[in-house]
């Protein structure tokens, strides 16, 4: 299959049509659900998929090590790029990469707005326009709405999309963990930042995708997709 043809078929074109068809510039999307089921998967195809596009992407990471972001990156690749036969694979792969660009911050010693300044320096200094921040591992829990309110400004100042990943921190026993809405209590007071809301919840054999916050709509809805918990995509059901 050739690059085109698959992008086109990529089963994220569903995210897009059920989100106003994409994030959209300027928008912060979350993908949440309790730790170790498979936001890094998400986040790293919603990547793969823009960078095979074409598109420049720079995924912060704000684990101790980033070789398994690279991983990551490697391993859905090589799923996706032999799951549709993909044609030229190594030479797709090889744009992917100088088009990728991965940073590593820690939260606890680095301010927001220095990993802002760091990753706005990584895109002047490239002279190459970033299409979308993709950012793992970001605790909302130890943020201020203040942190949140300045990755807005970043993604509008800068005309990206900037995608996070959010952990549920709290077992049911503690307390609920997404409140009447479906929306987890750990994002509630940041809502005004975030347009795009996306949880996973745990089926017989694979992971569903459930759409919670499309703009200004605070909603349930099922989305057609689901994460293979084996090879790590992003499938239509």
């Amino acid at each position: 299959m050739v690059k085109k043809e698959l992008i086109g078929k990529s089963p994220l074109r569903k995210l897009d049509d059920s989100i106003s068809g994409g994030l959209g510039v300027g928008n912060v999307g979350v993908i949440a659900s309790r730790r170790g089921i498979g936001k890094t998967a998400c986040l790293v195809h919603i990547a793969t998929d823009k960078l095979m596009a074409g598109k420049h992407v720079i995924h912060v990471s704000y684990a101790k090590r980033v070789d398994h972001i690279i991983s990551w990156y490697e391993d859905i690749f090589r799923e996706i790029s032999q799951k549709r036969n993909l044609e030229n694979a190594m030479d797709v792969h090889d744009d992917i990469v100088r088009n990728r660009v991965i940073m590593n911050f820690n939260q606890e010693g680095t301010s927001v707005s220095q990993v802002i300044a760091g990753v706005s320096a990584m895109m002047d200094a490239g002279g190459i326009s970033t299409d979308a921040v993709v950012i793992d591992g970001f605790d909302f829990t130890k943020a201020s709405a203040g942190d949140l309110s300045a990755y807005k400004a970043f993604a509008v100042n800068k005309g990206i999309e900037l995608w996070f990943t959010d952990d549920y921190h709290r077992e049911d026993i503690d307390g609920p963990v997404l409140n009447e809405d479906g929306i987890p209590e750990n994002l509630v007071s940041f809502l005004q930042d975030i347009q795009v809301i996306v949880t996973l919840k745990a089926e017989k054999d694979y992971l569903h995708l459930c759409l919670v916050k499309d703009h200004d709509r605070i909603i349930t809805e099922d989305l057609p997709l689901r994460l293979d918990p084996k090879s790590l995509l992003v499938a239509e059901l």
